[in-house]
């Protein structure tokens, strides 16, 4: 009921108009000149140069610098804050703008370290679908409630080298035959990095005896059932691994080198677009295709939030309207750019909005959104914390 009113209340905000975007005009004049510090995952050169096109549209359009802080994990920014409020600084903090999912939203959220809601004064999110569950009031099944701004769609997949692989398997469980019959041919991110972590939950989503159990807050009982089948899954994959699983790439750049170079024939992505981005780049080779198990692949939106303190706030709401504007969504789509499916709602463009997607570029490693198959919801946030720590103490020394 809770998530209804305010998927309600955030719908009627855009119909029927309200204080905060009748005040948009000054947030802009109140963000104007000012530089927003945005924490983001560094690990991706194309999402970098987004954030730098987008520092540049900013200037010309709102006076607005933005930033780019390089995380190597979120978590960076989250202790930032969290050291910021234990030190009474609650003004003027270092963080004015986030990008942000699951359990480091959860714990935000729950520890009161987000400024908001601040989705409805955005004029830009009438774009969104904000019905009650959608993808866009939701990060790993906990409601947002307007303390997130969706700005891309994530989507786990895998890319195959086509030259060197003919015998897909079905479904992440079949990848315990494929490694068996090609030994040290595929590896997954270390579980510490958030793809690594993804590769897990995949394969438990698949795995789980009651995937609806994995939509609420873990426990020890669910945990002990609902998993037993991954890590006896698991222990019979590890030792036909790459280096018969005794190292993992750091990340999916590193990975994704390993199947450049021909070490491996997997990698593993978050965004669909990443192997054609990486062959136009001349990165992977033009044989590079990308596989989904049959069932389908975790899904999300991304998220930008701003911390309670920030010290630009305003321009952080001007940064986070900005990625939500169609010709801003349409341009990160475009695979030369990053290719990163929109968030906003098709139903809800007009046709020159519209006409700026179904002009985009394709490319033959580029998935349709019929190719990538249905899109599995992610299990609540405290599952992937058990999940890794789990994974830690079982395989690491």
């Amino acid at each position: 009921m809770k998530k209804l009113v305010i998927a309600l209340s955030l719908a009627a905000s855009f119909a029927l108009g309200t204080p905060a975007l009748a005040d948009w005009a000054r947030t802009q004049a109140e963000g104007r000149g000012q530089t927003v510090y945005f924490n983001a995952w560094g690990g991706d050169p194309r999402t970098n140069a987004f954030i730098d096109w987008v520092s540049e549209r900013m200037q010309v359009r709102y006076g607005v610098t933005v930033e780019q802080v390089k995380l190597s994990d979120t978590s960076e920014a989250v202790s930032r804050v969290q050291a910021e409020k234990a030190a009474g600084k609650d003004t003027g903090g270092a963080v004015d703008l986030m990008w942000i999912n699951g359990p480091n939203f959860l714990a935000m959220k729950q520890a009161g370290l987000l400024a908001g809601p601040f989705l409805a004064d955005l004029p830009n999110a009438k774009y969104l679908d904000l019905a009650a569950g959608s993808a866009a009031t939701t990060d790993f099944t906990v409601p947002t409630e307007g303390y997130e701004s969706p700005w891309r769609l994530a989507k786990f997949v895998f890319a195959y080298d086509a030259d060197r692989v003919s015998d897909l398997p079905e479904d992440m469980a079949g990848l315990d035959a494929w490694a068996a019959a090609h030994p040290g041919r595929f590896t997954h991110p270390n579980p510490a990095n958030f793809m690594g972590a993804t590769f897990l939950k995949q394969a438990l989503v698949e795995m789980a005896p009651d995937p609806a159990a994995l939509a609420s807050p873990v426990t020890d009982a669910a945990y002990i059932e609902e998993t037993a089948p991954l890590w006896v899954w698991y222990d019979a994959l590890r030792p036909n691994l790459w280096r018969e699983g005794r190292d993992f790439p750091e990340n999916e750049s590193a990975q994704a080198q390993l199947l450049a170079d021909g070490e491996t024939d997997f990698a593993m992505f978050f965004d669909p677009a990443a192997p054609a981005a990486l062959i136009q780049q001349q990165i992977l080779p033009p044989s590079v295709r990308v596989w989904v198990p049959k069932d389908g692949t975790i899904g999300n939106m991304s998220f930008v939030a701003i911390p309670y303190n920030a010290a630009h706030r305003a321009g952080a709401e001007l940064v986070a309207n900005f990625l939500l504007d169609p010709a801003t969504q349409a341009h990160m789509q475009n695979i030369d750019v990053l290719g990163s499916y929109s968030v906003l709602d098709p139903a809800k463009l007009d046709d020159a909005a519209k006409a700026d997607f179904t002009t985009l570029p394709t490319a033959p490693a580029l998935p349709s959104l019929a190719d990538l198959g249905p899109t599995l919801p992610e299990p609540h946030p405290s599952w992937m914390t058990r999940l890794t720590e789990d994974w830690a103490k079982r395989y690491t020394k």
